[in-house]
């Protein structure tokens, strides 16, 4: 008589534990989420994925006239269409991870009671589907890019564009850290899903998005680079067009403040999963 196989399901031995392989043999399943997050998002929409150029390039000329024009805040000699993409596309690809992985438990509440499987696939599938969006985006800031060059800009990429998949990395893994511990914090307190929004919208103001961070004093300086974004926003411009203020030691700060929020949030997320049912 053929033996028939099983599966035990059993807690976790440790907050902190990642079971690698369990998220290995629910692949597919990653890859379903992946994709049902890319088509769901503009599905039934006259100009579907075109979405993904419109958004950047009416937010760039918005920043053009508001922050360009009227306040007349410096680019550091750049032309304004490419300093504000550069820095829309990175912090677009980190909102949207974070302002969707804030909302995991509740969005998928549905699912989770119904069927088993590793709850850490769906954070991380956002995060994996909002490449695509951030890849789309950035092919529009290498057509500005490119365009300016041809025109005669004088920009200076330099060695360190080779840290750009490293810094999104980064980006993806502080949005992470920071959406799961919003997610298990706001299936007991509500509240925190409106402050939350509100925080990320003046988050922006706090990063060098709309302006850069040379025209700042030391001391501000120092301040605003406690913000773990600012390094890598920084940075980026600094590899791609040899602007801005790059830092060893602030980009390390980030990667460390990413190491740890990431560690904090896993233990967070892993001890809510286990009774997050009880409290939505």
């Amino acid at each position: 008589m053929e033996k028939m196989s099983e599966t035990v399901i059993k807690p976790k031995s440790s907050l902190l534990e990642i079971d690698f392989k369990e998220l290995w043999r629910n692949k597919d399943l990653f890859s379903m989420f992946v994709k049902r997050n890319i088509v769901t998002q503009y599905k039934q929409t006259i100009l579907g994925p075109t979405w993904f150029f419109i958004q950047p390039a009416l937010t760039t000329i918005m920043y053009m006239v508001v922050f360009g024009g009227i306040a007349g805040i410096p680019t550091d000699g750049l032309p304004q269409p490419m300093f504000y993409l550069a820095g829309i596309v990175c912090w677009q690809y980190f909102a949207d991870c974070l302002t969707k992985t804030s909302s995991t438990f509740i969005d998928n509440q549905n699912i989770f009671g119904k069927v088993y499987f590793p709850r850490l696939i769906v954070p991380l599938s956002t995060v994996a589907s909002n490449l695509v969006r951030m890849f789309i985006q950035f092919l529009l800031f290498v057509a500005v890019y490119v365009f300016y060059l041809i025109k005669g800009v004088h920009v200076e990429p330099n060695i360190y564009i080779l840290l750009v998949p490293v810094l999104i990395i980064m980006l993806a893994g502080l949005s992470l850290g920071f959406g799961i511990i919003i997610s298990s914090l706001t299936t007991k307190y509500r509240d925190l899903t409106i402050l939350f929004n509100f925080i990320v919208q003046l988050w922006m103001y706090a990063t060098p998005i709309i302006y850069p961070l040379s025209t700042m004093s030391p001391d501000r300086q120092w301040i605003m680079a406690l913000n773990p974004l600012t390094s890598i926003i920084e940075a980026f411009k600094y590899g791609t067009m040899g602007v801005g203020t790059f830092n060893w030691a602030q980009l390390a700060y980030s990667f460390g403040f990413m190491v740890v929020l990431l560690a904090g949030g896993i233990v967070i997320f892993n001890k809510v999963q286990r009774t997050f049912m009880d409290t939505i």
